[in-house]
């Protein structure tokens, strides 16, 4: 992920909003025969433009979300939202998923399958299209979708990154 554009949040003064996007049970052969563990992908955020998503493994469920959530708060980032959707097209890539997220009018809802819907949802983006290209292994995906959404940045941000006034980004 590109680290440039990424804007790191604290997750002590939000309320976050868990969702399990996979879960998956992983078994290690040994001698005394197999022995089981679990592994959580967890997406959380306060659906107001802050998103995360963390990796938990344990011997049990319940313990594998919660590492899980507990390892999402520390991966938030800040996510430009303008009237419930993106600011503009953008593509994400991750090992071998891909994503692609367009803008799209109110009234849209959010068009896209499984674990992109999770993080787009908990990001709290209402209206968006997006597809999955490549991999559809849920971590590269999630992966993915992050860093197409950690690379957005509206008229304000490149406004001030270009020191001009924001008449100017739009009219030349």
């Amino acid at each position: 992920m590109a680290l440039s554009n990424i804007k790191r949040v604290k997750s002590s003064e939000i309320e976050l909003k868990d969702r399990l996007v996979s879960i998956q049970r992983v078994a290690k052969v040994t001698k005394g025969g197999r022995t089981f563990s679990f592994s959580a992908i967890v997406v959380v955020g306060d659906e107001n433009g802050i998103v995360g998503f963390g990796l938990g493994k344990a011997k049990e469920v319940t313990e594998a979300i919660t590492k899980g959530i507990d390892d999402a708060k520390k991966n938030l980032v800040k996510v430009p939202i303008i009237k419930g959707t993106v600011p503009h097209s953008q593509y994400g890539k991750y090992s071998g998923g891909s994503v692609l997220i367009k803008p799209a009018i109110a009234g849209t809802g959010v068009l896209a399958g499984g674990a992109m819907r999770a993080v787009l949802e908990s990001a709290g983006i209402k209206d968006v299209l997006a597809k999955s290209l490549g991999s559809s292994n849920p971590h590269n995906v999630v992966k993915a979708t992050i860093d197409a959404l950690a690379n957005m940045r509206d008229a304000y941000t490149v406004a001030q990154h270009r020191g001009v006034d924001l008449n100017k980004v739009f009219n030349g």
